[in-house]
């Protein structure tokens, strides 16, 4: 999870309009419009990125379309070549990982690819003044080299286990990127990359345009124009899509119900690593209570919020690793306990005051809770959290705002948020939980501090031994338990409604950023017309 994934980019933030104009369709899907071009889509996603710049976090974990990785993760999350021809070979040590690169690859300008951009891509990233927020899940680097103009060879400081699923971060070229500010220049709102499409036009708050890249080293895609509408609030998102202004759209599971039955359009559901957390912060008097914070983990109802919320599409949250996951610590569950939770306050001196509100110490215990306007789970979310907490004696009120609201009052004020990154738990964990990081932008949104968890973290992401990172990450989740800085919620199923006009659609598992690069359009560059060649 990078600082901007907790708030839901590909490592990017929430920034739209409530709604686009008709104009920001302008290939509407099947429907009362009118049926679509064959050729195009337009589909409908919650947020926008802040920048299309790879060197800023723009599709870290891949599927950027603008850009390709050395690498790339297939359906089943396995990586598989991009620009590399192969694999990287490793040395036995895990200090050394050297990729050949494909020849004949150009640039959307024509300009050929070579080692030297992936050379500038890293070095770039990793250099202090440019401003990626996740640069830490590359901290092991210690050097990258071009060797030739087909051989990239990274040295690593330590062993660090997945770093070559680090390496699917797009590839930007040195001739572009480099003759500018990395953090303001034009590159990061009118990128150049290798992959499947260049972007046609970005009216922020509206939409994102791309057009088939006619050159791209995997073969043009059959989808020539694919157009992303920015429609924040998920009913006007269900709206758009039932009126035929677009061809698919990513939707909560009430509103993705009402399209069932309905022979025009397929539902598509992916598993994810996205889980909805309330952020604990110790900046707060009542948060900043230890006791307060397990009575919370506990007072939760975990279950009816999965039953009622997600309607299924999903399951309990008890820290960032889904139950389903290799890397879960079993025996961290938390059971719904109401009156565990009444009695952890009493011990601690939280009484109950004249209102049922407790007391200690002249404090109430109440706090603001802030959801992101139009997201209709948080929102639900949030006040199922405030309603099992107030059956504690806990008083929570709810705010809606925009991030430029919230992001200000998150030292002191909860937050209903987002995070979760599958392919290893170091992603997640380390920028969520990491005692230095908070403060960091959206890094440890909860300025949690636990040193058993620092030393845990550090452990986990410099060994590639499987047992000991096992045994890190199982330290880490049950001090979850015992000091709980976030309040975990959720995991949710990801839903998706899209016209049934092409072939070749799948979902991967996904991270919490989702939208842009997730979804069943994660590969729309290998969709194909249903009615090709009639």
């Amino acid at each position: 999870m990078t600082a901007r994934s907790i708030r839901g980019m590909a490592a990017a933030t929430l920034a739209g309009t409530l709604a686009i104009t008709a104009a920001a369709c302008s290939n509407p899907g099947a429907g009362a419009s009118g049926p679509a071009a064959k050729d195009s889509a337009v589909v409908g996603i919650a947020y926008e990125p802040e920048t299309l710049s790879p060197l800023l976090g723009y599709g870290k974990d891949g599927n950027s379309k603008i850009f390709d990785g050395l690498l790339a993760f297939d359906r089943d999350m396995k990586l598989r070549p991009a620009l590399a021809v192969a694999l990287p070979t490793v040395s036995a040590d895990g200090l050394t990982y050297t990729y050949k690169l494909r020849t004949g690859v150009k640039f959307s300008d024509g300009t050929p690819f070579t080692a030297k951009d992936v050379v500038f891509t890293y070095r770039t990233i990793l250099d202090e003044k440019t401003n990626n927020a996740s640069k830490t899940e590359l901290a092991a680097l210690k050097d990258v080299r071009a060797v030739g103009d087909d051989t990239v060879v990274f040295t690593l400081d330590h062993p660090y286990a997945p770093f070559a699923e680090r390496t699917v971060l797009g590839i930007a070229p040195e001739h572009v990127a480099g003759k500018q500010d990395v953090n303001s220049g034009p590159f990061t709102t009118k990128p150049i990359g290798t992959g499947p499409y260049v972007l046609a036009d970005w009216s922020k708050g509206e939409k994102i345009t791309f057009k088939a890249n006619p050159a791209y080293w995997g073969g043009a895609p059959k989808v020539k124009k694919f157009t992303m509408a920015i429609i924040k609030d998920d009913d006007v998102r269900a709206t758009r899509l039932r009126s035929g202004d677009l061809d698919g759209a990513i939707l909560p599971p009430n509103l993705a119900k009402g399209f069932k039955g309905d022979g025009a359009r397929k539902t598509y559901e992916a598993t994810t690593y996205d889980y909805r957390l309330v952020t604990l912060p110790t900046h707060n008097e009542v948060t900043g209570d230890l006791a307060v914070r397990r009575a919370l983990d506990v007072a939760v109802d975990r279950g009816a919020m999965v039953d009622k919320i997600l309607e299924g599409a999903g399951k309990p949250a008890y820290g960032p690793v889904p139950t389903d996951s290799e890397w879960f610590t079993k025996g961290t569950e938390r059971a719904h306990d109401l009156a565990g939770a009444r009695k952890i306050l009493d011990d601690a001196g939280w009484k109950p005051g004249p209102d049922g509100v407790r007391v200690k110490n002249g404090v109430r215990a109440t706090f603001p809770l802030w959801y992101l306007s139009g997201d209709k789970l948080r929102q639900d979310h949030a006040l199922a959290y405030a309603s099992d907490a107030k059956k504690a004696g806990i008083e929570i009120k709810t705010q809606a705002g925009t991030w430029e609201v919230i992001e200000p009052r998150m030292k002191t004020d909860a937050v209903l948020a987002g995070g979760g990154s599958p392919g290893d738990p170091d992603f997640d964990q380390y920028l969520l939980l990491k005692s230095s990081l908070a403060g960091d932008g959206f890094n440890n949104m909860g300025w949690y501090d636990n040193p058993v968890v620092d030393k845990a973290l550090d452990a986990g992401r410099t060994t590639d031994d499987k047992a000991a990172r096992k045994a890190a990450y199982d330290t880490v989740q049950r001090e979850l338990v015992k000091n709980p800085g976030y309040t975990f919620l959720t995991h949710i199923d990801h839903l998706y409604v899209v016209n049934d006009r092409w072939d070749g659609l799948s979902t991967q598992v996904e991270p919490h950023d989702h939208g842009l690069a997730s979804g069943p359009w994660w590969n729309v560059e290998d969709w194909t017309p249903k009615d090709a060649g009639k």
